[in-house]
């Protein structure tokens, strides 16, 4: 019996079956409001079988955005247009996930369809950007990278009421599931990797003091979340680069998370500085081992994501116990489909897989 399409369940949350759509920015938000393109974007593989649906990196105010084109979800605004997209997900048998998230230092940037550089100081477009400290994210580059703003203790602490307000309103509109972005060289990652914070005060020195602002955040966020639903992590596990955050010091930050509440860590890597970003097309791959390093040290369910692409390997994956639940991106806009797919190579009846209107005809 396949693996992958046995049921997960955690808290009150029943998952279908073990194949997940990870976080994948569209740049397509109005002001952070959803469009019809997410309709279609999340909808359309909650339709192909799927057993988890993540909503992209959602900002958690209108400055926490990476791009003008990003998601957000800050006010009663956003949650209106993201109420029916998860009600039509929730029709078709997906758990809906959203990823709430701080862009930090990253942010006031052109999309990516775009090019993805900072828009230039005196463009009225863009807004000031905040980090552990003053230093930009490629300082020596050629593109344009903005200064950030040192944040202060008391902007610390809005950001993180920022991050309840969301949770708060990802409630109402009823999401299962609740993610915390702690990745990719965003604002909370930023400030627990030595490579960026430099700190002197309570939020940075050692590995505490630099997960401090993580694990503050965490807990008021998981008093806010009811304790039926589940609450995720996305970390990166290792920073892909020398001096950075090891596979030990995420084992130490998953083991923290755990006593604070959070049911399962999503496990990703590198983002933290410019020096990571040819590492992470050479070590993508390895996140899955990584993910069943942490899971085994820490007793606590993973999301395995990187370079998945085949359903014998996600079988493998959960098989072999290296993650609770496998995320694709790439490989779901390349096939919407693809639990049929895997259904289909793994000796699977696919009759049950799609949506009813499509299952009757080619299930």
């Amino acid at each position: 019996m396949s693996q992958l399409f046995t049921p997960l369940q955690i808290n009150g949350i029943a998952f279908k079956n073990r194949i997940g759509v990870s976080p994948m920015c569209q740049y397509s938000s109005e002001d952070g409001v959803a469009t019809n393109w997410h309709m279609v974007h999340l909808g359309s593989r909650a339709v192909g079988g799927v057993g988890l649906v993540m909503a992209e990196c959602t900002a958690v105010s209108r400055n926490g955005r990476i791009s003008q084109g990003c998601a957000g979800l800050w006010g009663q605004k956003h949650a209106e247009a993201l109420k029916p997209i998860v009600d039509f997900q929730h029709e078709h048998g997906a758990v809906a996930g959203i990823q709430i998230s701080h862009s930090g230092r990253k942010g006031s940037a052109a999309t990516a369809l775009n090019g993805g550089n900072h828009l230039e100081a005196d463009d009225p477009a863009g807004w000031d950007i905040v980090g552990p400290t003053s230093e930009a994210f490629d300082p020596d580059g050629t593109r344009l990278w903005k200064a950030p703003l040192a944040l202060s203790i008391n902007e610390i602490k809005n950001i993180q009421e920022q991050f309840v307000h969301s949770a708060k309103l990802a409630c109402d509109i009823g999401y299962d599931l609740l993610e915390v972005h702690c990745a990719h060289g965003y604002l909370l990652h930023s400030f627990l990797t030595p490579l960026v914070n430099k700190r002197v005060d309570a939020f940075g020195g050692d590995l505490a003091g630099r997960a401090k602002f993580l694990l503050e955040t965490v807990e008021k966020v998981r008093a806010a979340w009811p304790e039926n639903r589940v609450l995720s992590v996305r970390l990166s596990v290792h920073d892909f680069v020398d001096c950075g955050l090891t596979l030990e010091d995420s084992t130490q930050v998953g083991l923290w998370l755990k006593e604070r509440g959070v049911d399962i860590l999503d496990c990703s890597g590198g983002g933290a500085v410019p020096a990571a970003r040819g590492a992470i097309g050479n070590r993508t791959a390895e996140q899955p081992e990584m993910a069943g390093i942490i899971r085994n040290t820490t007793g606590l369910p993973t999301m395995a994501v990187g370079a998945i692409t085949d359903p014998q390997q996600a079988e493998s994956i959960i098989a072999t116990s290296k993650a609770d639940i496998i995320l694709l991106g790439r490989e779901m806009m390349r096939d919407p489909h693809w639990a049929l797919t895997a259904a289909k190579a793994l000796g699977v009846d696919t009759r049950p897989i799609l949506a009813e209107q499509y299952g009757f005809f080619v299930g």
